[in-house]
């Protein structure tokens, strides 16, 4: 099955799935990249973004540009061969020194499993990737995907479970972390066969496009901020949620600790190949919840 009649089998699926929906999208999410490819449908609960070429797939933007709160979506992943393509849920600000937080969703061959890539990035610098296989099959079913970014530290969680944690150590150690710009989420699938599987090896098989992946739901729970006289206001408005934000209990920690020493398959701070002049980053000896 291809083409339209692809795209429409799978729009009919997702609108078959009971599950609790978020914001809606009609009302919180812009289409900025080739909105041909995007489908908002069930009243703008759900989304489904189509990557159909090398060069055409899709993008949404936030309308709310915000400093600090949780930002959260369920997904469904594209299903069987996934290979060349990247679907992700991330947050951004703007211009070339950018901040940014990453859910990154690689593809791969049918059977193989999906890489779940993190980052952070501050002033335009990232380079601290962890990525994780997924313990579960994120192409039938919808799960949540939560980024929570906070002063104190950010984290990365799926079905509730915080998979990582970066704690701000820009005042006491120099480590950067984005704290002065204020970002938007973002939504998209792209084509990226030069890395995305197996190091660039495997190439997309456009005969099975369009690559599908279908959103439900979007919760901003955020700090709406469109200058720079907010970011200060963000931060201290956080009162009495801050111990939320900024600390992990000893469950969430063990949870962590489980996902992290089973499903963890790259980390940046384990790859001396990667770290500026044979130095370790200093975060990678810090505390990180």
């Amino acid at each position: 099955m291809q083409g339209a009649a692809l795209l429409a089998a799978v729009i009919f699926a997702s609108v078959l799935v009971g599950l609790a929906a978020g914001g809606n999208f009609y009302e919180e999410c812009d289409a900025t990249w080739e909105p041909q490819n995007c489908w908002a449908y069930d009243d703008g609960n759900r989304l489904s973004l189509a990557l159909v070429s090398s060069s055409s797939g899709s993008m949404i933007r936030s309308k709310k540009q915000f400093v600090y709160g949780t930002v959260s979506t369920m997904i469904q992943l594209v299903p069987g061969d996934s290979a060349g393509t990247v679907t992700t849920y991330y947050t951004s600000s703007l211009g070339d020194n950018h901040d940014e937080i990453d859910f990154e969703f690689l593809g791969n061959v049918t059977g193989q499993p999906y890489t779940i890539h993190t980052n952070v990035y501050a002033a335009g610098v990232g380079n601290k990737e962890m990525q994780f296989k997924p313990w579960f099959d994120p192409t039938t079913d919808y799960h949540n995907y939560t980024i929570s970014w906070a002063p104190c530290m950010i984290v990365w969680y799926i079905d509730g479970v915080p998979i990582r944690a970066f704690r701000n150590y820009a005042a006491s150690h120099g480590v950067a972390f984005p704290t002065t710009q204020p970002m938007y989420a973002y939504s998209s699938i792209w084509a990226a066969e030069d890395w995305a599987t197996q190091g660039g090896r495997v190439k997309a098989d456009w005969s099975k496009a369009p690559f599908v992946a279908s959103y439900h739901g979007i919760d901003l729970d955020v700090c709406e901020c469109y200058g720079g006289g907010c970011v200060a206001g963000c931060a201290a408005g956080l009162g009495d949620a801050t111990p939320r934000y900024c600390s992990l209990s000893a469950t969430q920690v063990g949870k962590m600790q489980w996902v992290q020493s089973n499903y963890r398959i790259y980390d940046y701070c384990a790859d001396p190949k990667r770290w500026i002049n044979g130095q370790k980053p200093v975060e990678c000896d810090l505390a990180q919840y």
